[in-house]
């Protein structure tokens, strides 16, 4: 059985499909979900059209897992991580994080679960304590699934809001929230 990342990835990949060029997009020509910015970036020089599956797997590996410190998030929980690294890909990564800083903030209790955190996007040891200390508190109380619901409306209201500014993007707001 793959590692539980890979399971996450491939999910992405499935999701984002092959390649695509919609002059209303603007990330311009993509495939696998790699804009040819990140792409080019990352050193591919090819077609987008003819981007390896496994080139577009190696840069959501950097990017989108270590680089942010998803992996660690891994370690706690696959829903939370699988989470984190799906809404880094379409939102970045500092967003997603904050998103999950902003709602563990929320669930706190007053700071009697654990302190605030200041919502700078850094997946780094004050959020992973959070987090550890949220799932602890709220494991019998069904906490990852609310974390995860609440992340999920962070998300969606960034959509309406992406739409709500540049009507060029509506055509892709249902979409976004439909997966």
């Amino acid at each position: 059985m793959p590692r539980a990342i890979d399971i996450i990835i491939d999910d992405i990949i499935r999701a984002e499909g092959g390649y695509s060029d919609n002059p209303a997009d603007s990330g311009g020509k993509t495939c696998w979900g790699i804009t040819e910015a990140v792409a080019r970036s990352n050193g591919y020089a090819g077609s987008m059209a003819e981007l390896p599956k496994d080139f577009a797997r190696s840069i959501y590996y950097r990017l989108y897992v270590v680089k942010p410190k998803f992996d660690r998030v891994l370690l706690l929980s696959n829903a939370i991580a699988s989470e984190l690294v799906d809404t880094g890909v379409n939102c970045g990564a500092a967003t997603a994080c904050i998103m999950l800083q902003k709602a563990l903030n929320a669930f706190n209790n007053g700071g009697k679960l654990y302190a605030d955190l200041v919502p700078d996007g850094d997946c780094g040891q004050k959020t992973m304590d959070a987090l550890a200390a949220f799932l602890r508190a709220r494991h019998s109380d069904d906490g990852e699934r609310v974390l995860l619901v609440a992340m999920n409306c962070l998300q969606g209201a960034r959509y309406i809001d992406i739409a709500s500014a540049k009507p060029s993007q509506e055509a892709f707001c249902y979409g976004w929230l439909k997966n």
